[in-house]
């Protein structure tokens, strides 16, 4: 297989490409063919030795999702043969072009949709799903308000909220950003001054539901922008994990907040969380009413430098890796 490693902890020097034996499939599991792979902020985070992989999964092969198809099943796999199409999520080891996965952890793939297309939606879109709907409860009418509404978890959470039924509003820091987001079917928001421009756009009621993908440096705005019993879900913490909170306006509002990964749970949660994402929305990819979005996709080979583009700003939607270049 071809694969990305990570050498060690530090910056991009400690990335390399590397071909490798591929990996075998257990009873339960399948091997992915992937033409593309899905980078994620995670991705950084381990290079950075901040995000490690959970035990059983590779340590130095990153990749949070896989998209392809099948070329082989383990023994006392059932739901899947050899040739079909699918997309889920794994612990570790999906920047590659050969990946293992549970048979649970994937879903079939929308015939339409391209190689390309559907390696740019397993983790964003599960992820934005399993916050804003199963966690945070969002409801037809509610406001959700989107940090970062333009990446891979930002633009996928917005396109949730308006096939949802809720009123979405999405940050942006840039033009281009904010362009996607109205394209969406959202209402955006600029970056400077966003806490006001959500107030008046409410007029002072705020939002239901708020995602939180940059971090602390939002969190006492995200509070005094929460509607009453309104929920905020963190998903993000990029600029920054430490914050001062005032629980006096909290419990005034009576607000929630969480925080969520997907990465580390049991079998049995993380599959629930896709099987969930795919019944609920699976079909909204055929009708056209979801999207992938893709930013831009480098050769497997330039790792390092998809890499430093995922930590720089301006991007709108996926990053990908090509490994059938």
């Amino acid at each position: 297989m071809r694969c990305v490693v990570y050498t060690g902890a530090g910056g991009n020097e400690v990335v390399t490409c590397e071909e490798r034996p591929d990996p075998v499939v257990g009873d339960e599991e399948v091997l992915i063919h992937a033409a593309f792979a899905g980078l994620n902020g995670a991705d950084v985070s381990q290079r950075k030795g901040q995000y490690p992989a959970p035990p059983g999964w590779p340590s130095d092969v990153p990749g949070l999702e896989v998209a392809g198809v099948i070329d082989a099943v383990g023994s006392k796999v059932r739901g899947w043969k050899i040739g079909d199409r699918a997309y889920g999520l794994v612990g570790g080891g999906g920047l590659a072009d050969r990946v293992v996965v549970h048979e649970r952890c994937i879903v079939h793939v929308p015939a339409q949709l391209d190689a390309r297309e559907i390696a740019a939606i397993p983790e964003v879109f599960i992820t934005a799903h399993d916050a804003v709907a199963t966690q945070a409860g969002l409801r037809p009418g509610d406001t959700l308000l989107v940090h970062g509404a333009s990446g891979g978890v930002g633009s996928a959470a917005v396109q949730i909220g308006v096939a949802m039924g809720a009123r979405v509003l999405g940050v942006s820091r840039h033009e281009a950003g904010r362009a996607a987001v109205t394209s969406f079917g959202a209402e955006a928001v600029a970056a400077d001054g966003w806490a006001e421009q959500v107030l008046a756009l409410t007029g002072g009621r705020g939002a239901d539901v708020i995602l939180e993908l940059v971090g602390s440096p939002n969190f006492a705005d995200d509070i005094a922008v929460l509607a009453r019993r309104g929920r905020i879900a963190i998903v993000g913490i990029g600029a920054g994990h430490k914050t001062e909170l005032s629980l006096r306006d909290l419990m005034s509002k009576r607000g929630s907040i969480f925080g969520t990964t997907l990465r580390a749970r049991p079998l049995e949660e993380k599959a629930d969380a896709i099987q969930r994402f795919h019944h609920e929305l699976g079909g909204h990819f055929t009708s056209g009413r979801l999207r992938p979005v893709i930013d831009r996709s480098f050769p497997w080979i330039e790792a390092a430098s998809a890499l430093a583009h995922m930590e720089g700003s301006g991007k709108v939607g996926k990053v990908l890796l090509d490994f059938a270049s």
